[in-house]
């Protein structure tokens, strides 16, 4: 999953404790071999080498059930939660100190768009080549809901999955204590923005400062508007609770891609959150 990642159960015995947490591991290492990008012999590798010359695939049950829920997130956003847009990553270079050139962006751009491909469940197509699909805003937090049911199923019934930050609890302390989750503050480092009692659900957060690069004192985070092809400026961070993770984390990112207008958005959509702004501003229903 690219980042480090936990699992903290309370079992009778350590035989179990082993079995739940090989089941867990083998179940991410699973997802992240059907679905990352960087692996070649990904599904979701063979999925964009179609879409690189147009074409036409039936989708497994899973990857059906991914692209809905995606589909669901672009409409809801209005097109700005988009898992076509990995393809700006080629102008967005962040180990790299300059701008890149907007002729590069605008070319891009020509290839963005959840409304330029044809899903027409299980059967994706692509009609024009050169386009790309993305899992990385929907994966991660889907493999933290389904490693708590995992272990749900296996009779656990207190526990917390971390998977790089994506949170999901299996149920609270065994005294019935929650579990406490901090939310790492976007500008100060190693500090606290809010400390959070979870007894179930998920949470998941948002923002500039975890992929980033700094160019002439501006911030640009790897969060890209996919109409404009460029970052996101506007909040720093957002975190949302929600009963699922995949839900915290798409609003989360949402949140992110509606700028100024993502206060009022997630006020809205009504789950528990918390957003810091470029200037500092702390604003949500968690504040």
């Amino acid at each position: 999953m690219g980042s480090p990642c936990e699992l903290q159960i309370y079992v009778p015995n350590e035989k179990q404790g082993k079995q739940v947490a090989d089941s867990v591991q083998a179940d991410v290492l699973r997802l992240e071999q059907k679905y990352s990008r960087y692996r070649d012999d990904s599904l979701l590798s063979d999925i964009n080498r179609l879409a690189a010359r147009g074409g036409t695939m039936v989708m497994d049950e899973e990857t059906t059930g991914l692209l809905d829920y995606a589909a669901t997130c672009h409409q809801q956003s209005d097109g700005l939660f988009d898992i076509t847009s990995g393809v700006l990553r080629r102008a967005w270079r962040f180990e790299r100190s300059e701008l890149p050139d907007s002729g590069l962006i605008d070319g891009l751009l020509q290839t963005v768009g959840w409304h330029k491909l044809v899903w027409s469940p299980p059967t994706l197509h692509f009609p024009m080549a050169g386009m790309e699909i993305d899992f990385g805003g929907v994966v991660k937090e889907y493999a933290a809901d389904r490693a708590a049911v995992i272990c749900q199923e296996a009779g656990v019934h207190h526990g917390l999955v971390n998977l790089g930050g994506d949170i999901r609890v299996i149920g609270p302390m065994p005294d019935g204590r929650p579990w406490i989750v901090g939310i790492q503050h976007p500008r100060i480092h190693g500090g606290v923005l809010k400390n959070l009692n979870l007894y179930h659900g998920g949470m998941a957060s948002s923002g500039d400062y975890a992929r980033c690069v700094v160019i002439d004192g501006q911030r640009y985070s790897h969060i890209i508007n996919p109409k404009t092809g460029w970052p996101v400026k506007y909040m720093a961070a957002v975190s949302v609770v929600a009963n699922f993770c995949l839900v915290a984390g798409s609003a989360s990112t949402i949140g992110m891609l509606k700028e100024q207008d993502g206060g009022q958005w997630l006020d809205e959509l009504g789950l528990p959150h918390i957003w810091v702004d470029n200037q500092g501003v702390i604003g949500g229903s968690l504040e």
